[in-house]
């Protein structure tokens, strides 16, 4: 591991010891001399600070490496105990909201109807009510609280927080999410501000999945098929944004099925118009069965309705084609399909038309898979990005410096 180097000239700060034993790349004192090339007497100061923070604590000791024998290295671990880390995934027409521990333990969670339609003000306020809620439930004060993480179904500039021309979130565009939602978990809980990250819901989900299962994998792409349609894209373990937060928007990209079909966003012919479970619950109505959404469409999925399922094998087509040049483009170890839609007759309908367009040499080493966490992806993804936010090294300073140590 390459050390930073500091304004000064020093190597390794605090934040960089942390992040060292964290990641589990060096977890003794010793190792850490090793990797920093540090003496033991400036190693032993900085994690005094870490300490003294309680973000490190010592676990057992580790077997004695040396032939000659001597006493065996105490093991350091992140500590993840002294804080919580609340989540919440908006939907177009639910939520779900989470208390997560540092690791990113689920400890409480909570779902329910909420409407982005009715306006950023009422739904992050109901947000706020939520989480002082989860946090008695989980057994936690909200002094507790180091962060809070939003997904939501628009694009996002991650450096204000305030989503931008959403095309599925009337209201939002440009509103301060942040703010807002600050003052609500304060009027709830008590509390005092904590940061607010806000992120895009399929940047989030796949954050999460890549985490959680696919560390490995160094290009790794989630695309999320619900009312609308999104990608997220993880490339070298960072979520891949383009330059204002327009990455992954692949549900607006035209198709030539869909001339005639009118997209929320106003525009013709975008694969959302067509593909997404909004389009194919419109499909649905149109021949007879009831269907108001993409939720409604993956409950008829799993009932086993045979129109739902071919409309849904449709639909993957068509988002397989477009996957096509998305896997040619970026050469993914991992193609994740997650949302609403997401089953065996989707799934089945992305693989004909990906195999069928996609270079062989673009899929020989692609694992398409459906998403293992599920409903709770972006709930992870969320709590993850608040974690790596406020631990990363050049913000550790600062913060020690505010704890006063």
């Amino acid at each position: 591991m390459a050390i930073r180097t500091g304004k000064a000239g020093s190597q390794a700060s605090s934040g960089d010891l942390l992040e060292l034993v964290r990641s589990g790349r060096a977890t003794t004192r010793g190792a850490l001399q090793q990797v920093t090339g540090l003496s033991r007497a400036t190693v032993g100061q900085r994690l005094d600070r870490l300490f003294r923070a309680g973000w490190l604590r010592e676990g057992a000791a580790g077997p004695v490496d040396s032939p000659l024998g001597g006493r065996p290295s105490v093991r350091l671990e992140f500590d993840d105990s002294h804080a919580v880390v609340l989540a919440a995934d908006l939907d177009t027409r639910h939520a779900r909201a989470a208390v997560l521990s540092l690791t990113g333990e689920l400890l409480a969670e909570h779902a329910g109807p909420l409407r982005v339609e009715d306006g950023p003000d009422a739904v992050l306020g109901e947000l706020g009510r939520w989480f002082a809620e989860l946090l008695e439930k989980a057994g936690h004060r909200a002094a507790e609280v180091c962060g809070i993480g939003l997904a939501v179904p628009g694009p996002v500039d991650t450096d204000t927080g305030r989503v931008v021309q959403p095309p599925i979130m009337p209201g939002w565009d440009g509103y301060d999410i942040r703010a807002r939602l600050t003052r609500a978990f304060t009027e709830h809980s008590g509390a005092g501000p904590v940061p607010v990250l806000v992120d895009n819901d399929a940047n989030l989900m796949a954050y999460g999945e890549q985490r959680t299962a696919h560390p490995d994998c160094s290009a790794f792409v989630l695309v999320k098929v619900s009312t609308g349609i999104g990608a997220g894209v993880v490339v070298g373990g960072r979520i891949y944004r383009g330059i204002d937060g327009g990455a992954g928007d692949i549900g607006h990209i035209r198709v030539p099925e869909g001339a005639d079909a009118l997209c929320r966003c106003g525009s013709y012919g975008c694969l959302a118009a067509v593909a997404s479970g909004g389009a194919v619950a419109r499909r649905l109505v149109e021949s007879g069965i009831p269907a108001a959404s993409g939720s409604d469409v993956r409950d008829l999925l799993t009932s086993g309705h045979p129109g739902a399922a071919a409309l849904a094998r449709e639909a993957g087509r068509q988002v397989g084609d477009v996957l096509a040049t998305v896997v040619t483009l970026l050469n993914p170890g991992v193609l994740m399909i997650a949302g609403d839609l997401a089953g065996t007759a989707f799934l089945t309908g992305v693989r004909e038309l990906l195999y069928q367009r996609a270079l062989p040499r673009s899929t020989a080493h692609l694992d398409v898979l459906t998403s293992r966490l599920g409903e709770r992806a972006a709930l992870v993804g969320a709590g993850a990005l608040v974690v790596e936010h406020l631990y990363a090294p050049e913000r550790i300073e600062e913060r020690l410096l505010a704890l006063g140590v």
